[in-house]
């Protein structure tokens, strides 16, 4: 189906219906042992097949709380379709009586589960790795809106094969945190999945395990019960590393008769979907293989780079968290750094490997298992293997690369210069810096400490430790007037491009989902307009309220500084 740019805004959900575009359904294959009606609701393995019909189970009395009007305008939607029964109706789960063109059932993905490097196969309830994959999350919508494809899917949207004996539910409290993080990431120029809506229900409620009020546990010490929601994510596609290793561990191990030709399906529709001009596609697929593997892992490189830059910790960094399309997907356990600590990990159960600085690390694995997952289409051509092996081997100095340059570009410095970063290093830990204000007052270009030291958390008094601060400063002051000897207005302007003065810390989200689940949806609002203008200076007002260190009594506090995996 041809879809032409549209200027007059969509209204309805039979306009809405017109661009659809059902790629994925049209060329993969369907778990041939699923239900024609999509009622695929109970946990069971799935053998074979790249995705798994399911119709969404739809939340009771749905209430708006929110839409994303910045992406809703870049799509071509009307503001007003947000609030319309219809399409209230069909973003939050019920897809019963939709207009012709829109399938009644969405569809769900299986994939597997690889934690650095290391396979695994028992967080399956049936130990093969034929039960993991999309348990709450379904897809129900692609096409393509103002010449660009997307995918659209509900996260909460009940259960699927893959639900693995869950409720299939999300709660308004993960919801939100998704909704404003996804938008607030595009606005920091991060590469991630969109918000569209976020829906609750006026009535449902489900039980989740969380920390008491004001403590400091690690774990989640009561179970409370918990209003549900429906946020619709959208991207390119959702197609995942682990979902590329499902469909390479069957090829490998020769699962069933159609394992190699499904690889190469699925290997074939991700470079169609995501890489088609990165790729071509009239070479030979050994080649295709080739480039695909080259345009990944540079796309890989420079995402986990621009997190680093802004602040962000994914927090369960596995493949299965990866998107194939190089771009932020899965907003579970994430944070953003406030106090400085190279092994930041906002959530409990993620451990140093998936810290902060470490996240290239998990980048590198995540790009070994990818790799792995192609190398079945190439098993008769060792030359092709030794050379796809050679891509994988070169990832870390790629990695590193462009962490270099993240970190000049952060420090205004046209080349990277290693003693002085280090020596800031050692400040910022010692100091206990905050990330964002810090990086923003040096975007200032001081001529002495002072206004640094509104981002130092510990040691402010500290006079030999004040005495290297302003050592390093005058250090870096050389730097940079070695590299624009006139004025430094045009440095200062492009650093403020790089070093957001805004960023969505989990202590400045708690209230707002707290108060959404009282039912007042203004502080989403009101964080919504914020945090997509991140880099701006904004009112006297926003920035006393926001542009603060993190509350010390706020510090060790479970759910503000660490959090249980999402709900």
């Amino acid at each position: 189906m041809t879809q032409e740019m549209h200027t007059t805004p969509i209204e309805s959900l039979e306009a809405f219906a017109q661009h659809t575009d059902y790629s994925l359904l049209e060329t993969l294959q369907p778990d041939p042992q699923a239900s024609d009606d999509g009622r695929d609701h109970d946990p069971r393995q799935v053998f074979s097949g790249h995705y798994v019909p399911v119709t969404p189970t739809p939340i009771a009395n749905p209430v708006y709380v929110s839409h994303s009007r910045a992406f809703f305008k870049e799509l071509g939607l009307s503001d007003k379709l947000a609030t319309s029964e219809p399409f209230m109706r069909m973003f939050s789960g019920d897809t019963s009586d939709l207009p012709k063109l829109l399938r009644p059932h969405g569809w769900a993905t299986g994939y597997a589960l690889s934690i650095y490097g290391t396979e695994l196969y028992e967080q399956c309830p049936f130990g093969t790795g034929n039960g993991y994959g999309d348990g709450r999350a379904v897809s129900i919508f692609e096409g393509v809106l103002n010449g660009k494809r997307w995918e659209m899917q509900i996260k909460g949207g009940g259960r699927t094969p893959y639900c693995r004996g869950a409720d299939g539910r999300a709660v308004l409290r993960s919801s939100v945190r998704e909704f404003l993080a996804q938008e607030h990431m595009h606005a920091l120029g991060v590469p991630t999945t969109r918000s569209l809506t976020l829906y609750t229900s006026a009535t449902e409620t489900v039980k989740r395990p969380w920390f008491r009020e004001g403590s400091h546990s690690r774990d989640p010490e009561v179970m409370i019960d918990e209003p549900v929601a429906i946020t619709t994510r959208v991207a390119s596609s959702f197609l995942r590393v682990g979902q590329l290793e499902l469909f390479g561990r069957r090829a490998r191990k020769e699962e069933h008769p159609r394992a190699m030709q499904e690889l190469e399906e699925i290997v074939r529709y991700i470079i169609t979907r995501e890489y088609s001009e990165e790729v071509d596609t009239t070479l030979p697929l050994t080649e295709q293989v080739m480039q695909l593997a080259h345009a990944f892992g540079k796309r890989l490189s420079t995402l986990v780079a621009n997190w680093i830059r802004v602040g962000y910790c994914q927090g369960n960094f596995n493949s299965d968290n990866c998107a194939v399309g190089g771009f932020t997907l899965d907003y579970g356990p994430f944070g953003f750094i406030d106090a400085f600590d190279p092994y930041y990990q906002p959530w409990t159960g993620g451990g140093r490997h998936f810290s902060f600085l470490n996240q290239p690390k998990a980048a590198e694995q995540n790009f070994k298992m990818f790799v792995l997952a192609l190398c079945p289409l190439l098993q008769d051509d060792t030359e092709a293997l030794k050379r796809l092996d050679e891509v994988q081997k070169a990832f870390p100095a790629l990695m590193h690369a462009r962490m270099i340059e993240m970190w000049a570009s952060k420090l205004g410095l046209q080349t990277f210069d290693a003693q002085l970063f280090n020596e800031l290093m050692r400040l910022m830990i010692e100091t206990s810096v905050d990330y964002t204000i810090f990086f923003r007052e040096l975007s200032h270009i001081p001529d002495d400490i002072a206004p640094l030291t509104k981002s130092f958390y510990a040691n402010a008094d500290n006079e030999a430790l004040l005495d290297r601060w302003q050592a390093w400063l005058k250090q870096w002051r050389s730097a940079i007037d070695a590299d624009t000897p006139e004025s430094h207005a045009p440095l200062s302007a492009q650093m403020k491009q790089i070093n957001p003065k805004y960023t969505l810390h989990e202590w400045i989200l708690v209230p707002a989902y707290k108060a959404a689940q009282r039912g007042d949806y203004t502080p989403i609002e009101e964080l919504m307009e914020v945090m997509t203008d991140p880099y701006a200076e904004q009112s006297e007002a926003v920035e006393s309220k926001y542009y603060r260190k993190k509350p010390a009594d706020l510090f060790d506090i479970a759910g503000v500084s660490h959090v249980s995996c999402s709900s």
